[in-house]
C-alpha cells in the first residue's frame, strides 16, 4: 500500500477542519472547538496515536498526543495550533466562509491562514510519519488548543494549569505567525517569530450622577470616559526598539539599502509592502480603545459608562503601559485588567533556530530568514509558563502579491494551495532532523 505524502493530504485536513465552525466571540460564547477536536483525533488514532481530547468547559475542547522520539534524554518538542477562529460575517465575504472552497489554487475560508492551515500541515506531517514508522530525534507533544482567539484560558491555559503533565519533558515548541515569506529588494525573505508583545486587555469604567436626560448635568459618566478614551486613543507611544526588531530592521536595511529613521519610520515600513502592518505596530506600545457601553435611554443620564482598551506592550514594558494608561485616563476613572498576558522575547539562535532555518533553506536556498516581533500574541505564552520557549514558525512560501497579513482576521481570508504543499516538506525537514 502507497502512502501518501503529506503534501497529498494537507489541502483534504484543511478544507475539513475549516468546514467546523469553531468562532470564538469571546466570554465562552460560540459554537465551541468539540467537533473539530474528534475530528482531529481520529486523524491522530488513525494512524495508531493516542490523542486525548479534553474540555475546559462545555464544548471548549483541545487535543494532545505524543510521539515517541528516538532520544528521550532529549527535549520534547511542543508543535501546536489552535481550533478557534474569530467569527465571520457572511454578507462580507465573497464565498461561504466554512465551505472551504479551492478556487484561483486557493483554499478559501475562515482559518485558511489562522491557523486552520498550519494544523492541517501537522497532521499531514504527523500522519505521515506514524504511517512510515519514522522516529522524529526527540519527543513531540502535539496539540491542538482551543480559545487562543480570546486570549486561552478556555485553551492553552487551562490546559498548562490544569494538565501541565500532558507537557513533560518539553523544553521548546513551534506554532503560528512565523516562517512566511515576503520580497524584500527582489529578494524572498522569510520572517521567523522570535517574540511578542505582551496583552493588555482593560477596563475603564467612569461613575457619575444619574438623572433625567433633559437636566444640566456637571458630572456626566459617558462625558468624562469619553475625555479619558481620547486622551488614550490620541496618545502616541515612543519608538522603542527591543534586540528582535533591531535585529530585524537591520536585515531588512541590508537587503533593500533603506536605514531605519526613528524619526520617519514609514521610509523604511514602506519597503515591506503589506508586512508593515506586523512590524510597524512593534516599533513601539500601542493601546487602542474598542469597546464603549453606557446607558440604556436616551432621556436617561447613566450612572455609569465603560470603555474597553486593547493595549500591547513591548517586552518588559507590562507596568510602564498600565501606569501611562491610568495617568491618561485621568482621575475618577477605574483601570483595571480584562486579561493580562505576558510579552515574549527567545533568541534567534540555537539548534532549534538553526534547524528551521536549514528547513527553509532546503526547499528555498537563496532564503533569507529574519527574525521579527509579531504585534499580537499566540500560545507560546501559556506554555512559557511551564519554561518552553516558544516561535512562530508555520511555513509559507507565499506569491508576492498575496495580501498574507490582511488575512489574519480579516474578508475573504485564504491561503494558496502550493503554500500549503511547501510548508508539509519543511515541516516534515525540520520534524525528522530536530
Amino acid at each position: 500500500m502507497t502512502v501518501p505524502s503529506p503534501a497529498e493530504e494537507v489541502v483534504r485536513i484543511c478544507q475539513d477542519l475549516i468546514r467546523f465552525d469553531t468562532s470564538n466571540f469571546g466570554d465562552n460564547e460560540g459554537p465551541g472547538e468539540r467537533a473539530a477536536a474528534e475530528y482531529t483525533a481520529g486523524l491522530l488514532a488513525e494512524v495508531g496515536l493516542a490523542a486525548e481530547v479534553f474540555e475546559s468547559s462545555p464544548g471548549r475542547a483541545s487535543v494532545v498526543a505524543r510521539m515517541e522520539g528516538q532520544d528521550p534524554s532529549a527535549g520534547a518538542l511542543v508543535v501546536h495550533g489552535h481550533l478557534d477562529v474569530v467569527p465571520a460575517q457572511r454578507q462580507d465575504w465573497s464565498v461561504d466562509p466554512f465551505a472551504a472552497e479551492e478556487k484561483d489554487g486557493l483554499i478559501w475560508g475562515r482559518g485558511a491562514v489562522d491557523m486552520k492551515d498550519m494544523d492541517a500541515m501537522i497532521l499531514s506531517v504527523v500522519r505521515h510519519l506514524a504511517r512510515t514508522g519514522a522516529k522524529p530525534k526527540r519527543d513531540l507533544v502535539i496539540a491542538f488548543f482551543a480559545d487562543e482567539e480570546a486570549g486561552g484560558t478556555y485553551g492553552a491555559r487551562w490546559a498548562v494549569e490544569n494538565r501541565p503533565e500532558l507537557f513533560d519533558g518539553a523544553t521548546e515548541a513551534i506554532s503560528e505567525v512565523g516562517g512566511f515569506s515576503s520580497t524584500l529588494g527582489g529578494r524572498r525573505a522569510y520572517f521567523l517569530q522570535t517574540a511578542e508583545k505582551g496583552l493588555a486587555w482593560l477596563r475603564l469604567v467612569a461613575q457619575g450622577r444619574a438623572g433625567h436626560g433633559s437636566q444640566l448635568s456637571e458630572d456626566n459618566a459617558v462625558t468624562n470616559l469619553a475625555r479619558a478614551v481620547a486622551r488614550i486613543g490620541d496618545y502616541r507611544w515612543p519608538i522603542e526598539l527591543t534586540d528582535t526588531t533591531r535585529r530585524f530592521l537591520d536585515g531588512v536595511t541590508e537587503l533593500t539599502g533603506v536605514v531605519f529613521d526613528p524619526d520617519d519610520p514609514d521610509v523604511l515600513l514602506k519597503e515591506l509592502g503589506s508586512v508593515a502592518r506586523f512590524v510597524g505596530a512593534t516599533l513601539q506600545n500601542t493601546s487602542n480603545p474598542t469597546v464603549l457601553r453606557a446607558g440604556y435611554k436616551d432621556n436617561v443620564i447613566p450612572g455609569l459608562a465603560e470603555a474597553r482598551i486593547d493595549a500591547r506592550p513591548l517586552p518588559g514594558q507590562d507596568e510602564l503601559v498600565l501606569s501611562r494608561i491610568k495617568e491618561l485616563a485621568g482621575e475618577g476613572i477605574e483601570v483595571s485588567y480584562v486579561h493580562n498576558d505576558i510579552a515574549l522575547e527567545a533568541p534567534f539562535s540555537g539548534n532549534l533556530v538553526d534547524a528551521m532555518v536549514d528547513s527553509l533553506r532546503a526547499e528555498d536556498p537563496d532564503a533569507v530568514v529574519l527574525p521579527y516581533t509579531l504585534s499580537g500574541g499566540t500560545d507560546n505564552k501559556a506554555l512559557h509558563r511551564l519554561g518552553i520557549t516558544g516561535y512562530g514558525f508555520a511555513p509559507l512560501q507565499l506569491p508576492e502579491d498575496l495580501d498574507f497579513t490582511g488575512m489574519f482576521h480579516g474578508v475573504d481570508e485564504r491561503v494558496p494551495v502550493e503554500s500549503l504543499k511547501f510548508g508539509t516538506r519543511v515541516l516534515h525537514r525540520l520534524l525528522t532532523t530536530y
